[in-house]
């Protein structure tokens, strides 16, 4: 049902938040930092290479890298708020699949012309028949289609139901508050519909590599994230070859770009990447390869150039 020819966008247009961070999460706004665990010496600070990575492209970046094995992280303005935009589907999707049985998710989903947005490449084709809710979800990992993302959010009793989702996932950080297309409508200091680098990476690592989902599901969630369609430019452009990555995409106004997701490399243990990243104009534009720089200079300083 799924295997569609190649789409574009990831959701959309948002205006990003540029709130204040939240209070006690860690690095302060403005500046980057390496940490390591126990046994581990720290990596030097990159805070130089993000300031001009920032520089470069007009923008404001937030980035938060985890090593899962050595407890290393690698986080910039990391706790600075951004609009989410379409990483969220990340969040709806897995409350689904702790919610609901298997029968539960077999079950077809109607809807009509109306309920379809401007972005909806699955669901446009399935409106006479509908969809299973397990193809709505694979839909919105994979194609951030986003008449997916307003019928997910149906199913779990609106934005307040993921909200409550979200918040049983102990992430006190991300706001929801409004279906596609208006979640992505934000103005700079509006905190509706926002979170920040640390509160959606912490979220993926319990979602895809903790307990928060039972491990069937667990492994559900990951194989529709690694087979998402709209994500070759971001964070994926950034790996090495022979890793894997299991990522969320967001776009939006502004000239937000986001992209959240699990790292596998070659060998060692996952790396958990969340990156935000805004402008100041409305009508901005984006450049895709200031994610996929950010997160290559985010490894360099995790793990040492690559080889």
């Amino acid at each position: 049902m799924l295997a569609l020819g190649l789409l574009s966008g990831c959701g959309g247009g948002a205006a990003s938040s540029r709130a204040a961070p939240a209070a006690g999460k860690g690095t302060a706004t403005g500046s980057a930092s390496a940490s390591a665990g126990p046994s581990d010496g720290a990596a030097p600070s990159a805070d130089a290479s993000f300031q001009d990575l920032e520089h470069r492209f007009h923008a404001r970046l937030g980035l938060f890298l985890l090593d899962t094995g050595t407890g290393r992280t690698v986080t910039y303005q990391a706790d600075r708020r951004f609009a989410t935009c379409s990483t969220v589907k990340a969040l709806a999707a897995a409350a689904l699949l702790r919610k609901d049985d298997d029968a539960d998710l077999a079950r077809t989903i109607r809807y009509s012309r109306s309920d379809l947005l401007d972005y909806a490449p699955v669901t446009s084709r399935h409106v006479a028949d509908g969809m299973p809710l397990s193809d709505v979800i694979a839909a919105a990992l994979q194609y951030s289609d986003n008449t997916a993302e307003n019928l997910m959010l149906r199913e779990l009793g609106g934005p307040a139901g993921l909200q409550r989702a979200v918040r049983e996932f102990g992430d006190t950080t991300t706001h929801v508050d409004r279906t596609e297309p208006s979640l992505n409508e934000a103005a700079p200091g509006d905190v509706r519909d926002t979170s920040t680098a640390r509160a959606l990476g912490t979220d993926l690592r319990a979602l895809l590599l903790g307990p928060a989902l039972p491990a069937a599901r667990r492994a559900r969630l990951t194989d529709r994230m690694l087979h998402n369609t709209t994500g070759g430019p971001y964070i994926r452009a950034a790996l090495p070859q022979g890793w894997k990555a299991a990522d969320k995409t967001g776009s939006g106004g502004h000239g937000t770009r986001n992209d959240i997701g699990v790292v596998w490399p070659a060998s060692g243990s996952p790396i958990v990447v969340g990156v935000l990243s805004d402008r100041d104009r409305q009508d901005a534009p984006s450049d895709d390869a200031l994610v996929a720089d950010a997160v290559r200079t985010g490894l360099t300083a995790l793990r040492g150039p690559a080889s």
